[in-house]
Order: structure tokens, then sequence, then C-alpha cells
């Protein structure tokens, strides 16, 4: 089994400085830590120790939700809120939007629901998560407000979506999380479906891998492991939706190898403010080293409801112990 030491006092604010909740997180070239949040200084960027480079991102973002880093170090970010998912610079200059800022596609929701969904639709109504394949073309997961992964050159033209409302195969209920393997597969977190699906680069339903507790993100690490963070089932649930037993997991992390088989496995949301537990994981990073870093978005799913101290982590590192 793989082995993780817990740090969740990893990262080293500035004085001053607070993030409310970490939404992402990603890694460049050089190992740098980019921290998308819901604070004052939405992109972040910390060295492996955890000391502070930069910030940037200041009153562009409607409400962060997803990073990711591609292998040229263009940061890619998901506004669900502003319907918009946008590429810039390492250090914040804009490249390329995609989709148009505060106009939602036409899905018949009427809300972050995706109860409310009626049809699927174009990109985007609250998207979610971003996927690069090795050519460049980039993949989106759309969302909350809508049922579908869209596909895009690497220029920005849509070359084809695929999904719809429900839970057989190529539906969804809330594609949140989104990879693209070694062998060029997409795997897309059905969070409120509970499982994995697995698609050609194409769109064509390959497999899924059920029994996953609410995944909110995927990655994959240089050996070609799936990290998997799994929110679970005692936080962020729909107005009446229920666990689907008593003793149902909390947020946790899981790793597989590619045949499915169990890696290691840890959290459970029992203690979510211990080091090493979790409320409501987020997104999953790897560095090259094969550390990881998990955020959670603690405010949103709970605490500003008394669901748990405010004060838990929303951001934690996990080192790889060889």
């Amino acid at each position: 089994m793989l082995r993780y030491e817990a740090n969740d006092h990893w990262e080293q604010v500035p004085a001053g400085w607070t993030w409310t909740e970490v939404t992402g997180t990603a890694v460049d070239s050089r190992d740098r830590v980019f921290v998308f949040n819901r604070g004052e200084h939405p992109v972040m960027i910390f060295n492996r120790d955890g000391s502070i480079v930069s910030a940037w991102g200041e009153g562009l973002f409607a409400r962060p939700h997803g990073i990711t880093i591609g292998p040229d170090d263009a940061v890619y970010l998901t506004d669900d809120a502003d319907h918009t998912v946008r590429k810039f610079t390492p250090d914040g200059k804009l490249l390329l939007t995609l989709g148009t800022s505060g106009n939602p596609a036409d899905t018949g929701a009427n809300s972050i629901d995706y109860r409310t969904i009626r049809r699927a639709g174009p990109p985007f109504y609250f998207p979610t998560n971003v996927a690069l394949s090795a050519a460049g073309e980039i993949f989106v997961s759309d969302g909350y407000g809508n049922a579908r992964v869209h596909k895009f050159s690497p220029a920005g033209k849509l070359l084809l979506s695929w999904g719809e409302p429900g839970s057989g195969p190529g539906q969804f209920h809330v594609p949140h999380g989104i990879a693209v393997a070694p062998d060029g597969n997409v795997y897309v977190a059905d969070r409120e479906n509970s499982r994995l699906q697995v698609f050609s680069p194409e769109g064509e339903f390959i497999r899924e891998w059920p029994g996953i507790a609410r995944p909110c993100q995927v990655a994959f690490d240089p050996s070609g492991r799936l990290h998997v963070a799994e929110l679970g089932y005692r936080s962020g649930m729909w107005p009446g939706t229920v666990a689907p037993s008593p003793d149902a997991t909390g947020g946790r992390v899981s790793v597989f190898d590619l045949t499915g088989e169990l890696l290691a496995r840890w959290g459970g949301g029992l203690n979510p403010t211990a080091p090493g537990d979790f409320y409501a994981p987020h997104d999953i990073t790897i560095d090259s080293h094969g550390d990881l870093y998990v955020s959670e978005v603690v405010s949103s799913a709970g605490a500003n409801r008394g669901l748990v101290d405010p004060t838990c982590h929303s951001l934690q590192k996990f080192t790889l112990i060889n």
C-alpha cells in the first residue's frame, strides 16, 4: 500500500490574508503549487516548501471553481458562476476565454441544483473543471447547470459535446471532475451518480467505475495511478437527498491502479478537522515527486451553517513516503 504523511499547515499564507476556502490546486513544471481560492487573492502561488511566491486574480472571478495547468504552464481557471473557462499565463495575463461571461446556456435549469436541468445544452452552465489531452485539446466538465462534457481545440474551437441528464451510460448528474489518462481516455467524475465514467477522446462510452463516494475530482500521477477526491455523504448533500446507508463514508481520498485495484485510501470524515481526514474534498493534484495536494470547500459545504468548525483546514499536503 502507498503511504503518505499529512500536513494541514503546509502553506505559509501572508499575515492578514485569508482564502475562505480552496476550490482547487495545480502544479506547474517547477512544482510550484497554484492555489485557486475564494478569498481576496484568488490565485496564490507557493513553492513546494510552502513559502509564497506571488498572487494575482483580484477582482477577476465571480466564483472560483477549478484549476488546471498545462505542460506549457498555461493556467486554465473555471469560474462556475461566470459560466466561463479562462486561460492565463502563469503571471495572470489573459490568453483565451471559453464561454460568454455571465451568460449561461439554455438547459432549463433555474439554479445551481442539477435536478432543475431539463435538457443538455451548449457551453456552459456552471462549468466545473478542465482536462487537457497530450495534443492540447481542452475537455471541460459542465457541470451543475448542464450535464455534458465539451471538447475544444487548443485554439478554443468547440469540436464536440456529449452527455445528457440521467444515470445511464453517458449520462450525468453533475459531471464535476475530469482527467485524461495516459492512454488518452477521458475519466469523468459523475458526482451525484457516485461513479466514474470512462470515455474515448471522441466521447464514446467505455465503462463505468461504480461505488465511488460522490467523486469531485480525478487525477493521474506520472506512474498512471488514479487519484480520486471523494466528497462522501456527510457534507454538501443536496436538500432532500440522503446517504445510501447510516454508516456511509464522509470525505476521503482513494488511489487506484488502472485495473481498479485499490492502492490506498484514507479519511472518512469521522474527525474532519484532524490532519489526514476531510470534511469536503473538492480537488486533488500530484506533483512530480508523487506528493498530493487536496483542497476542501469547507465554508460552502457546511462551515457557514455550523456543520463543521470554521477553522477546519481547506488545504492539505500529503508527502509520499517511499
